[in-house]
C-alpha cells in the first residue's frame, strides 16, 4: 500500500519555474555556509554531487560538481563520490530519508554527506497569523504552510540512513519585510509557496490573508519579521578508519570514581 503523499510535486515544480533568481537568497547563503564547512575540513574533495532545485546558483559554486535535481529516484550511482550536498530541497520530500539513504549509498568508503533543509522554528509567526484569521472566517484549519522537521528529528534521519559521525546544528536568519502580504508575495517569488497535496484547490480568501496581516506584529518602524531555519546535517559514510564509540561495559575506569576523583582534586587545589 503506498503511503499519502505529502507534497504535490507537480506543484512544486511549477512554484519554483516561476521563483526569481533575485529573491532565492536563502540558497545564497547556503552556498556560503558550504563552502565555509568544507574549508574547515582537512580533505580535498574530487568528485563531488549536488542535489538541488536550482542549479544554477550551485553550479557557479562548484563548477567541477555534478549536479542533479531532488527527484524522487535521485540520479546518482552507487559509490561514484566522495561529497554529496543536499541542497535546500530536503524539506520538500515526501521521503527523506529515502533521499539521504540514496545519498548515503552514491558516497563512496569515508565519502562526506552536507544536507542543508529549513527546519521547524521556520515562519513560526506566519504559520500562527493564518491558522488564526482562518478559524476566526472559517471555523476550521487548511494546510497552508509546509510542516518542517526539528533539528533533533532530522539529526536522528542520519543514523536512520547509516551515516557515521552525525552532526545536526541550526542557523537563523530574520528578515524584515514591509508587512506580511509582502512576506507572502516573497515566499512565491523563492519558489516556497503551498505545494502540499492536501491544500486548498481554490484562491485564500483576501479576508484571511488581511486577517493574517492584522494579527502579525509589526516593529516599531510598523514592519514585520520572519525568521528562516537552515539546518545543517553532516555525516560520514562508513570506513574503517572511523572513531567507533566504546562498547557498552568497555570502560576501565566507572563514571562514579572519575567524579569522586575530580571533586577530590579540586578539593586539594582549593586548600
Amino acid at each position: 500500500m503506498t503511503p499519502p503523499q505529502l507534497v504535490d510535486r507537480h506543484a512544486l515544480a511549477r512554484n519554483r519555474r516561476r521563483a526569481r533568481p533575485d529573491a532565492l537568497f536563502l540558497h545564497d547563503e547556503a552556498v556560503i555556509e558550504v563552502q565555509e564547512r568544507l574549508a574547515a575540513v582537512n580533505r580535498q574533495f574530487t568528485k563531488p554531487a549536488i542535489v538541488t532545485p536550482f542549479a544554477e546558483i550551485w553550479a557557479g559554486a562548484f563548477p567541477d560538481a555534478k549536479i542533479i535535481p531532488d527527484a524522487e529516484v535521485l540520479d546518482l550511482a552507487a559509490s561514484a563520490h566522495d561529497l554529496v550536498i543536499h541542497a535546500m530541497a530536503l524539506h520538500w520530500a515526501n521521503d527523506p530519508v529515502g533521499q539521504l539513504v540514496q545519498c548515503r549509498r552514491a558516497l563512496c568508503p569515508d565519502g562526506l554527506f552536507i544536507g542543508l533543509t529549513l527546519g521547524g522554528q521556520t515562519l513560526a509567526t506566519l504559520r500562527a497569523t493564518l491558522a488564526e484569521a482562518e478559524a476566526a472566517q472559517t471555523g476550521g484549519l487548511s494546510p497552508r504552510v509546509l510542516p518542517m522537521g526539528e533539528i533533533r528529528d532530522l539529526g536522528a534521519l542520519l543514523q536512520r540512513a547509516g551515516l557515521n559521525l552525525p552532526v545536526a546544528d541550526s542557523l537563523t536568519r530574520r528578515v524584515s519585510y514591509r508587512n506580511a502580504l509582502h512576506l507572502m508575495a516573497d515566499l512565491r517569488a523563492m519558489g516556497e509557496a503551498n505545494a502540499m497535496a492536501e491544500r486548498p484547490r481554490h484562491f485564500t480568501r483576501r479576508g484571511i490573508l488581511l486577517g493574517a496581516a492584522q494579527r502579525y506584529e509589526t516593529d516599531a518602524d510598523g514592519r514585520v519579521e520572519a525568521l528562516f531555519e537552515t539546518i545543517c546535517l553532516t555525516g560520514w559514510s562508513p570506513h574503517d578508519s572511523q572513531q567507533k564509540p566504546l562498547r557498552p561495559g568497555s570502560a576501565v575506569q566507572r563514571l562514579e570514581d572519575a567524579l569522586n576523583a575530580a571533586r577530590t582534586g579540586a578539593t586539594k587545589n582549593d586548600s
